[in-house]
């Protein structure tokens, strides 16, 4: 399941540690305009060494189209999208080849596969990310010729909020040793009525999968989500008004399909596993040990993850705005 879409189809490729990472592109039209600069600055507000709240990790994650572009435009053909690895310290990771770490996907992809890459946690790693960045950029571009926007923001960090007050809550965790995480939610105006199928297709259905699927993330809401269940049904309907909707609680979404009002998801992301304060697991001889987690981290998933939502969010809206558009609506 390294695929994701139907007619705007993505596979991603890559390691943590590995020589690169990427996408594939494929039923992207012809003739959209697109170059390394369309991508880059997605992937510039994903990629670490930015600052005191991100990990230190000082890489460029400088973009490169391989394929599916010539003279500026694409041409319809495969989109093949590459970002080396340059900073990777591997040797970071010598002292966790035999041991399982808590929070991560040590244990779960050795109960799976018999084998796993230690070094980061190879594609259960954050940057495996970098490849649905780079291909969401594209999508987003696509969504641009429609009038379609995406954008996402923090709301909150370890259920605090407001800008200073969130960096301080960060700075405080990592001065401990610790970590947090946090709310993002992603919006996307301009969506037209009528994306999205009503039974196995839902529209909603096919967010909440992409949101999910990002490693972080452990749990989403469309619209007024959880909040909808403590509500009366006079309290949660949106009136339906000559000029559009009264409000928003269904999140652009009901029955499965796009309303026209703008889509609303939120992220519920967790703290970030790595942590240096001393944690109890098990090796992989199943003996108990305690485990301190080094190398470069982030106190705080949230931020670099908001572009991930952005990039999940579009590649759902542009493949569905594709398939809509195959019918001939």
């Amino acid at each position: 399941m390294n695929t994701f879409g139907r007619l705007f189809r993505v596979t991603t490729f890559g390691e943590s540690h590995g020589p690169a990472l990427g996408a594939i592109v494929d039923g992207c039209p012809a003739r959209i305009s697109l170059s390394e600069s369309d991508i880059q600055p997605l992937l510039d507000r994903r990629r670490p060494g930015t600052g005191a709240l991100v990990s230190p990790r000082p890489e460029a994650d400088r973009v490169t189209i391989l394929s599916g572009v010539f003279e500026g435009v694409t041409t319809g053909a495969p989109i093949a999208l590459v970002v080396e690895n340059e900073q990777a310290r591997s040797a970071d990771y010598d002292a966790l080849r035999e041991v399982y770490r808590p929070g991560h996907a040590d244990v779960t992809h050795a109960a799976k596969y018999g084998v796993r890459d230690h070094r980061g946690g190879g594609r259960s790693s954050g940057r495996e990310t970098i490849g649905r960045v780079a291909a969401g950029a594209v999508a987003l571009k696509l969504l641009s010729l429609r009038s379609v926007a995406v954008a996402a923001r923090v709301l909150s960090v370890h259920g605090v909020e407001g800008d200073d007050a969130m960096a301080a809550e960060i700075r405080a965790a990592a001065a401990r040793g610790d970590s947090v995480g946090g709310i993002v939610e992603v919006v996307a105006t301009g969506v037209p009525a009528g994306l999205g199928d009503p039974v196995f297709g839902k529209l909603d259905a096919a967010i909440a999968g992409a949101l999910m699927g990002i490693g972080a993330v452990k749990g989403v809401e469309i619209g007024a989500g959880f909040d909808a269940a403590a509500r009366f049904g006079s309290e949660n309907n949106d009136s339906i008004l000559p000029g559009g909707f009264g409000s928003n609680h269904a999140g652009g979404i009901l029955g499965g399909i796009s309303t026209g009002a703008p889509v609303v998801a939120r992220c519920a992301v967790k703290p970030t596993p790595s942590i240096p304060l001393p944690q109890q697991t098990v090796d992989t001889a199943g003996r108990p040990v305690e485990v301190r987690v080094g190398g470069r981290h982030d106190p705080c998933i949230a931020f670099r993850l908001a572009p991930v939502a952005e990039a999940m969010l579009g590649l759902v809206l542009a493949d569905a705005l594709l398939v809509q558009e195959a019918y001939g609506r």
